[in-house]
């Protein structure tokens, strides 16, 4: 005799199995801290390989109109600028990509425990029809 009550508890993590499981098993396998700083390191290597491109990109765009107007007197001021730029760009991006890669990792985390409450549920089930035996009664 079939368990409805079983059989919609494994439906459930069948379920999150299928639209969860990558993102959420993958995120219990490290700390907090270690998932997170995997991200923002690629996001730190990532922003700044772009900031050296368009900066590359702007000075081949401009070249011709840079060297002949190029004043050399202004050039410290305008690195001093140019290196804060980078750093208050990087430090907003970071920002951003801790707080996205915090939210995900807790949602994984709630969902995690969402998880194991069902296996659990679901274990007790089987437990309590092993003592009772198969077909209900108390053996």
């Amino acid at each position: 005799m079939l368990n409805e009550e079983k059989i919609k508890l494994m439906t459930s993590i069948g379920m999150f199995e299928k639209r969860e499981g990558k993102r959420v098993f993958l995120m219990n396998r490290f700390f907090r801290s270690d998932y997170i700083g995997q991200y923002i390191l690629r996001a730190f290597v990532g922003f700044t390989f772009c900031w050296i491109m368009g900066t590359v990109l702007a000075v081949l765009y401009k070249a011709e109109d840079l060297f002949n107007t190029v004043d050399f007197s202004v050039l410290p001021e305008f690195a001093v600028w140019y290196v804060a730029a980078y750093i208050v760009c990087l430090l907003a991006y970071l920002l951003i990509t801790f707080v996205v890669y915090w939210r995900r990792y807790e949602y994984a985390k709630r969902g995690m425990k969402v998880y194991v409450a069902k296996l659990k549920r679901l274990e007790k089930r089987y437990d309590l029809q092993g003592k009772l035996g198969h077909g209900g009664k108390k053996l």
